[in-house]
C-alpha cells in the first residue's frame, strides 16, 4: 500500500490558490503531470499510489479515466486564471504511474490533446510517457507518437531474471530491444529506468544489467538504489527474515560501476540518479522540479507545486473521481511554503544537480553563513567549485554518494 498523504492545511472547495502564487509566475515554466493509477500487477518494492483490478473494485473505471483526468485539468484551468497565474504554454508534460500503457493510447491522447487544448504546448515541449516494456506494441507507439508524446521511458529494472521474478516485474527482459527499436522507428526519444541493490543482486548481475541498458543505445538512463518501503510486500518479506535488507555499502558500490559503466558509453550525470546523452536528453520535466519551477499534478495522489503553494490530490481513484463529479477539488492538503522552507528546498534539490547549486542566486558569492561549511565540504572531498562558475558548488562523485551530508552541512 502506498505511503499516507502528508499532513496539511484544508484545500479549499474550489481549490483557490492564493494571490502570492501568481508572483513571478511569468518567468517560471509551467508542466503538467499525469498520473494513471493502474498496474496489472503490483510489484513487491513499490510504494507509488497504485492500484490493479481486484483492489480497486467497483466504481473506479479505467476506461472513464481519461475524463475524469480532462475534469481535473479544466479545474486547474479556472483556478490559476482566478489566481492570477500568468497564462503560458506547457513546457513539459509526463504521464507515469502506475502503467500508464495500460490504458489505450487513444485515451492518453486524449488526455494530452486536453491539455495542449487547455494552454498550449511551447515550441519544442518535452512530451513523455512511461511504458513497461510488455504494455505496448509498435502500433500503440506510433499512435502515441502521432498525438504529440516526444519520448516513452521503459521500467527495465533489470536484464537479469531472477532479479526481476524478486522485484515482481513481468516483463521479459529479451524484449527490450524490440520495443526500444519500436518507439525508436516511431520517432520516440528513449530512456529506461534501472534498480540497483535488490536482495540477491550480485556485482556482475547489476554489470549485466548496465551493460544491457548500453546495448539499447538509449538516450537517458535513470539508476536508482532500492528503497525498502513499511507497507510494501518486499518490506514485509525483510521484516520476516525472507529476505535480506540491501546493504548501503553495496548500493555505494553499484553506483560507482554504473557511473564507471554508463560514463564509458557517452552518458554524462546531470543529477546524482540520472544519465543522459546529451545535455539535450536530460529530462526537462524533472529539471522543473529540482529547479522549482511551477507544475499542477493531474491524478489521484498527485502533488502540485505553484509559485510556493504544494498540495495533494486524495489519494483513492474513486474519491478523486467522485469530488471532480461534484465540481469539487481534489485536493487533500496543501501548505504554503515560506522563505525559509522554500530555501531549504532549493539547496536539497539544487545540489544534486550537475550544473551545481547557487548558494546566493544572482551574486556570484559564498554566503559568510556558508563558508566554513564549504571549505569542510572541499576538504573532505564532497564539493567543488567549478572556476568559471563563482559562488556554486558540485558535488564530486564521492558527494554524489553522500548527498544528504551536504544538505545538512548547508541547511540549519
Amino acid at each position: 500500500m502506498s505511503p499516507a498523504l502528508p499532513a496539511g492545511d484544508p484545500v479549499p472547495a474550489d481549490g483557490a490558490l492564493p494571490a502570492t502564487a501568481a508572483v513571478g509566475s511569468a518567468e517560471r515554466d509551467l508542466g503538467i503531470y499525469l498520473h494513471v493509477p493502474f498496474c496489472r500487477v503490483r510489484c513487491g518494492y513499490c510504494d507509488f499510489n497504485t492500484y490493479t483490478a481486484t483492489e480497486l473494485g467497483g466504481g473506479a473505471s479505467q476506461a472513464a479515466y481519461a475524463d475524469t483526468a480532462r475534469r481535473e485539468i479544466d479545474l486547474a484551468a479556472g483556478v490559476l486564471a482566478r489566481a492570477g497565474v500568468a497564462e503560458r504554454p506547457v513546457s513539459t508534460v509526463f504521464v507515469g504511474g502506475g502503467t500508464p500503457t495500460l490504458l489505450p493510447a487513444a485515451d492518453l491522447a486524449t488526455m494530452l490533446d486536453h491539455v495542449r487544448a487547455t494552454w498550449g504546448l511551447a515550441p519544442g515541449a518535452e512530451v513523455t510517457t512511461e511504458a513497461n516494456p510488455d504494455s505496448v506494441t509498435p502500433a500503440s507507439l506510433e499512435e502515441l507518437a502521432c498525438a504529440g508524446f516526444t519520448r516513452v521511458s521503459f521500467g527495465m529494472q533489470s536484464a537479469v531474471p531472477h532479479v526481476l521474478a524478486t522485484l515482481d516485474r513481468t516483463h521479459d527482459p529479451e524484449r527490450l530491444p524490440d520495443v526500444v527499436r519500436w518507439a525508436r522507428e516511431a520517432g520516440l526519444a528513449v530512456s529506461v529506468d534501472l534498480i540497483y541493490g535488490t536482495p540477491g543482486e550480485s556485482a556482475a548481475d547489476w554489470r549485466t544489467s548496465l551493460e544491457a541498458a548500453v546495448d539499447l543505445e538509449p538516450d537517458h538512463v535513470s539508476a536508482y538504489a532500492l528503497g525498502i518501503e513499511p507497507g510494501t510486500k518486499m518490506g514485509a518479506q525483510v521484516r520476516r527474515g525472507e529476505l535480506p535488507m540491501p546493504d548501503d555499502d553495496d548500493a555505494a558500490a553499484k553506483y560507482e560501476v554504473a557511473d564507471d559503466v554508463l560514463t564509458a558509453a557517452g552518458l554524462s550525470w546531470y543529477e546524482v540518479s540520472n544519465f543522459a546523452r546529451t545535455p539535450q536528453d536530460a529530462c526537462r520535466h524533472n529539471l522543473a522540479y529540482w529547479r522549482g519551477a511551477d507544475w499542477w499534478g493531474i491524478g489521484p495522489g498527485a502533488h502540485s507545486h505553484v509559485g510556493g503553494v504544494r498540495w495533494w490530490n486524495v489519494k483513492h481513484p474513486r474519491a478523486y473521481a467522485h469530488r471532480l463529479e461534484q465540481g469539487q477539488s481534489p485536493g487533500a492538503g496543501q501548505e504554503l511554503l515560506d522563505d525559509d522552507a522554500r530555501e531549504l528546498e532549493r539547496i536539497m534539490l539544487g545540489v544534486r544537480l550537475a550544473e551545481g547549486l547557487e548558494l546566493a542566486p544572482g551574486t556570484g558569492r559564498v554566503p559568510e553563513r556558508h563558508r566554513r561549511a564549504v571549505a569542510e565540504l572541499i576538504a573532505e572531498g564532497l564539493v567543488e567549485m567549478p572556476p568559471a562558475r563563482q559562488g556554486r558548488i558540485a558535488l564530486t562523485r564521492r558527494g554524489r554518494l553522500l548527498a544528504d551530508a551536504v544538505v545538512r552541512a548547508l541547511t540549519p
